[in-house]
């Protein structure tokens, strides 16, 4: 098939999710619904499960029901706001974000920072927040495109296709692009393991309902104190049972808990590590505010720029990490994957294209949207959500059960 990225965007269900509310839809710069077939492609070539890779993409906007919001993003934790030197994706999407986003612009700021982060970025320019944001853990970043290598969207040599049936997967992750690949990896038989530590949950078990079934059903479940001495010491004991570990926090995360992921990959551990913006980076990031900081945005007929999807970032990430998850060096040994969402993003676009303005979904005579593309019109796909099959497990209702397979006591 003769890639066609605008027939793909199209296809995808991510069209709707982006543009104006008041305006039509919008279609995105670059290739990454094209990459997420190939992706999903390559994934059921390795393991025989075939999903709709582009269609993934927008998966979560057909749970929610998330509309396209502009400058505001679908699920409106993330905005999109000037500087003095041009654009910055800023997110408020944690409990304890109002105050760390109080702390980056110097100002008690309440419940509702934006006025305050609003006036603070037009005096200061996009390096400035970057800088800031990392030091104070704050999900944001100014948009910019960076000519980055397809490298981080195909398993580099010497590794070769692994199936990942009846392999135990133990899984650190939470929200969207991590558990997306253990769901993946579930679909092909994997039998997967998700961590909870009591003080955080997985916080997507606070959202849509359904989709967190979608993604977590059929998985068991633990909840581990590393703060604890048995706590770490079942932890590493699940660990070094492990043949795929998924983490998707800064590296020092799991360190702090005793957990060393060279040592796993020595023993022969496949480690997929998914971080914002790489493990040698501290900046942290969601799907939205990443996407954006990494250069995927609309545009305005005025040069604006506007969200993308929904957290588009997320499953493109958890794509690429399955299929790498799904592969091993052939002798046997473990590989660390540094999985940067910012990296998996900037490989689909082209630094070097034009930008503004984006292309303009028309109206179709059935009152639905038509994108015109080089092999003619094609219809705009609305999100479309697949069926999950079983139920997802309660916090650490598996703990005991997982334990005393692993032959792990209590000390």
């Amino acid at each position: 098939m003769i890639p066609d990225p605008s027939a793909d965007w199209a296809r995808s269900g991510v069209v709707p999710l982006t543009g104006r509310e008041s305006g039509p839809p919008l279609v995105p710069p670059g290739r990454a619904a094209t990459v997420a077939r190939e992706l999903a492609d390559r994934f059921a070539e390795f393991t025989g499960v075939r999903v709709d890779g582009a269609r993934l993409l927008s998966e979560r906007a057909a749970f929610t029901g998330h509309r396209r919001g502009g400058a505001v993003s679908t699920g409106g934790a993330c905005r999109l706001l000037r500087t003095a030197d041009g654009w910055a994706a800023v997110s408020c999407a944690r409990p304890d974000d109002p105050a760390l986003l109080g702390a980056l612009v110097c100002a008690d700021v309440g419940d509702d920072p934006w006025p305050a982060v609003t006036g603070w970025l037009r005096e200061h320019t996009g390096a400035e927040l970057a800088e800031r944001a990392a030091l104070l853990g704050v999900a944001a970043g100014p948009v910019r495109h960076r000519a980055v290598p397809p490298a981080p969207l195909t398993p580099p040599a010497p590794a070769t296709p692994r199936p990942p049936d009846g392999l135990l997967v133990v899984d650190f992750s939470a929200l969207w692009a991590g558990p997306l690949c253990a769901h993946l990896l579930g679909l092909a038989g994997a039998r997967v393991v998700k961590v909870e530590t009591p003080w955080r949950p997985d916080g997507a078990r606070g959202g849509n309902a359904a989709f967190y079934r979608l993604l977590h059903a059929g998985h068991r479940s633990v909840m581990l104190d590393p703060r604890t001495p048995s706590g770490r010491h079942a932890m590493a004991a699940l660990v070094g049972a492990a043949d795929i570990v998924i983490e998707a926090s800064r590296p020092r995360a799991l360190a702090g808990f005793g957990l060393d992921a060279e040592a796993a990959v020595a023993a022969g551990t496949v480690w997929i590590s998914i971080t914002a913006y790489g493990r040698g980076s501290d900046r942290v990031g969601f799907g939205d505010d990443v996407a954006a900081a990494s250069g995927l945005v609309a545009h305005d007929a005025d040069g604006t720029p506007l969200f993308c999807g929904d957290a588009i970032a997320d499953p493109l990430t958890g794509l690429a990490a399955a299929v790498l998850a799904a592969t091993a060096p052939p002798d046997g040994t473990g590989a660390l994957w540094d999985v940067s969402m910012s990296d998996v993003v900037a490989a689909t676009l082209d630094p070097a294209a034009a930008t503004p303005p984006s292309p303009v979904a028309t109206r179709s005579r059935n009152g639905g949207w038509v994108v015109d593309t080089p092999s003619g019109p094609v219809d705009v796909a609305v999100p479309l959500r697949r069926a999950a099959s079983g139920r997802a497990p309660g916090s650490g209702e598996h703990t005991a059960e997982v334990l005393r397979e692993l032959g792990v006591v209590s000390r």
